[in-house]
């Protein structure tokens, strides 16, 4: 008996880490992804246009980030999991069969409340499942495999994109994207949940957990305390209240957003080096491998301490700022180790935030990341533009490196004070 009971939290969290890591992959294995913005210039849509869809999207996804979040703290997280991808489906066959300037931006609107439906719900579902099973201490390393399944889960979309949108044209990309949209909400129906809520009831993936429950699992759910309101401001207080949490919150915002926003940006970087049109693919290809395997090193990078997530940051804006200000094809192996760091350096924030969470609103302050995230993405954005305008995006790169460094320095220069402090005291 004693040995039945040992393995059923192996067992138990392999089936949420692979729950998981199909969602993700499935969730960015979208053959549209890599061509909307041909299916928009196709359609006749100008530049202007096309960017106004974009500050939709963002503005989409900032308006709805905390209240989904909040949502996510009320009703079942598993269920707005699986409605998320449904949301995405349905903009992409929008985009598709009725091509127009204002399908898109309905669609738009779709894909960005699908999006902050995810956002928040999915690390807090996680965190608290993996919690509940004594293993709270694997999550960096679970999001970090999970991250690497949905940068796996884009490069297939890539190569098969092309080949699918020869045969078929877009309506067959997008009829290709539907059906995986709709695989990833069967896949989210396989989370486990142990928070039951009126929307959950009567769920059938319900009845998995009933079983686990007969193999030894906790007696009893875990039920929302909370409202939608009330969800919200909980959440609220805490991150007003906690310094831990707000300081977590920022650096999540920090490190994700300057090298998620870099990351659009690579195939120009990698242009601008003098490499010809068709050797660029492969050059994305290979910074995308380093941003792969800082996913995958996430269970080193749970042994770091603060001064060593400090040095992770310190070196990797070095390598960037040496790779890309180089303005040769052989300093992309340098961008590449760089946003491998940021990859690694984003999954430990995380990890670091749900951490330090201890109220009830896990996902709703999870969300004020993710909305700071944004907020901070479009600064980034902007400041991208007016430094890559004058000075071209290798400059830009170069500059991206500086916030990075000066998050790093805080740690590191408090280390040194107190170390500074314990030699004086020594010396005395």
């Amino acid at each position: 008996m004693t040995v039945v009971s040992a393995r059923v939290p192996d067992t138990r969290v392999r089936r949420l880490a692979l729950t998981l890591y199909g969602y993700t992959f499935l969730t960015d294995v979208v053959l549209l992804y890599p061509l909307y913005p041909l299916l928009f210039s196709d359609t006749g849509l100008s530049v202007g246009q096309i960017s106004s869809l974009f500050v939709l999207w963002s503005a989409t996804s900032i308006a709805m980030e905390v209240p989904s979040g909040a949502l996510a703290d009320a009703v079942s997280r598993r269920l707005l999991l699986r409605f998320a991808p449904l949301l995405a489906g349905a903009a992409f066959a929008i985009w598709v069969f009725l091509p127009s300037y204002p399908a898109f931006a309905v669609g738009f609107v779709l894909w960005g409340a699908g999006g902050a439906l995810s956002s928040g719900s999915l690390e807090a579902l996680v965190y608290t499942e993996l919690d509940r099973l004594g293993a709270a201490g694997r999550y960096a390393r679970t999001m970090g495999r999970a991250r690497t399944a949905g940068v796996v889960g884009a490069l297939v979309a890539a190569a098969l994109a092309g080949p699918v949108l020869a045969l078929g044209g877009y309506p067959a990309v997008g009829v290709a994207s539907v059906l995986v949209c709709l695989l990833a909400s069967l896949a989210a129906g396989r989370f486990p949940e142990h928070r039951r809520s009126p929307a959950d009831a009567g769920d059938p993936a319900d009845a998995g957990d009933s079983a686990d429950r007969a193999d030894g699992g906790d007696p009893a759910d875990e039920g929302p305390e909370l409202g939608w309101a009330a969800s919200l401001r909980a959440g609220l207080a805490e991150a007003r209240a906690d310094g831990a949490v707000r300081a977590a919150v920022v650096l999540v915002a920090v490190v994700a957003a300057v090298w998620g926003a870099l990351d659009e940006f690579v195939p120009l970087l990698i242009r601008e080096t003098g490499v010809p049109a068709a050797a660029v693919p492969a050059l994305v290809a290979l910074v995308l491998a380093g941003v792969t395997v800082g996913g995958l090193l996430a269970p080193l990078g749970e042994r770091l301490g603060a001064a060593g997530n400090a040095a992770l940051l310190a070196a990797s804006a070095v390598a960037l700022a040496l790779g890309a200000g180089a303005g040769h094809p052989a300093g992309l192996v340098l961008v590449a180790a760089a946003l491998g760091g940021f990859q690694l350096a984003t999954v430990l924030a995380d990890a670091r935030l749900q951490s330090r969470i201890t109220g009830p609103s896990r996902a709703t302050v999870t969300s004020l990341a993710g909305m700071a995230t944004d907020l901070t993405l479009m600064a980034v954005y902007a400041g991208y533009a007016v430094v890559a305008t004058a000075g071209g995006h290798r400059w830009a790169f170069v500059a991206a490196a500086i916030p990075y460094l000066a998050v790093a320095g805080v740690p590191l220069a408090a280390r040194l004070r107190r170390r500074t402090r314990s030699a004086r005291l020594a010396n005395h």
